[in-house]
């Protein structure tokens, strides 16, 4: 019975010294206001996002901010983005300025996206209405293929204006100045035709061997584009009408069909010499190449069929 009532001391104590302690850690590290820009990255676990916190001097300990967000469930309610937090805070209100959302929102646009789809991106992650959607279509035309993929950090209210004039800025300090129309329309096909950076280059290679022998590029996602998505494409949509038929046109469409990335912008620039003039994919993803329609007619009936 004696050693019972010790061991209920001891237990008591244990959690009384380490009530004592986390009372203590959660109290603000200072008094007064100290505003602070606190950003958190994307995929940062609550124990990094305690750990800069604390380095911050936005809390006491790192350690107390862990074991409160994950005891209460809360630490994967906190989203990424930058927030403005003061360190006259106590943890519990930290932790609840962080649960009301970043003041900005990390966005990521990956490549191969139309202006459409970029719009509906950035509505959708700062929570835009249609409204935004239309004046980022407006302040965006005819700059299809200048629109540079990229993980953006932008406020809530940021306007269609700002952010098109951001992803242009970054094409322009990330892509450079050497690239020619040309080069980022072809960017833009080799970005919806390809899925690595090997297969860009080669691919960029072929596209500019039919371009110089006088042949149709017979791009399907050029077909796409003209339909407004990525499906695959049936057979009678290739005799749509339209200048970004790569089918009925020769040479390449007048604009770009999507948003490319560097490696594609790249490939453009300097394609990989080769004799190929024909490519496919497999339901694999796999692609394969070939020199002749006729090399390219057995490639379609050993990996796609009929």
């Amino acid at each position: 019975m004696k050693k019972i009532s010790i061991f209920i001391f001891l237990v008591v104590l244990v959690l009384g010294l380490a009530g004592l302690w986390f009372y203590q850690n959660a109290k603000p590290v200072a008094t007064t206001l100290n505003f602070k820009n606190f950003l958190i990255v994307r995929g940062t676990s609550a124990g990094q996002i305690g750990t800069n916190l604390q380095k911050e001097g936005l809390i006491k300990s790192a350690v107390a901010f862990k074991l409160y967000v994950r005891l209460t469930g809360l630490s994967q309610k906190i989203l990424a983005g930058e927030y403005v937090l003061s360190s006259n805070l106590s943890l519990f209100r930290i932790t609840d300025q962080l649960l009301q959302g970043p003041k900005e929102i990390w966005v990521t646009i990956p490549e191969g996206l139309r202006r459409e789809e970029i719009a509906r991106k950035f509505a959708a992650s700062l929570n835009k209405d249609e409204t935004f959607i239309q004046d980022f279509l407006t302040v965006s035309k005819d700059k299809e293929g200048f629109l540079f993929p990229e993980t953006y950090l932008f406020p809530k209210e940021a306007t269609a204006q700002k952010i098109v004039e951001k992803m242009l800025a970054t094409f322009d300090t990330k892509a450079g100045l050497a690239l020619t129309k040309e080069n980022i329309i072809l960017a833009s096909l080799v970005e919806r035709e390809t899925k690595t950076a090997e297969e860009r280059l080669i691919v960029a290679g072929i596209l500019q061997n039919r371009i110089k022998i006088g042949m149709a590029l017979r791009v399907d996602a050029t077909i796409q584009f003209i339909k407004g998505n990525w499906q695959p494409i049936a057979l009678d949509d290739r005799k749509i009408k339209s200048p970004y038929n790569t089918y009925l046109n020769r040479g390449l469409p007048p604009g770009p069909i999507c948003n490319p990335g560097l490696s594609s912008l790249k490939a453009a620039l300097d394609p990989s010499e080769t004799e190929y003039l024909y490519y496919l994919h497999d339901s694999d993803g796999v692609i394969h190449y070939a020199k002749t329609l006729e090399e390219h007619n057995r490639n379609i009936n050993k990996y796609i069929g009929t």
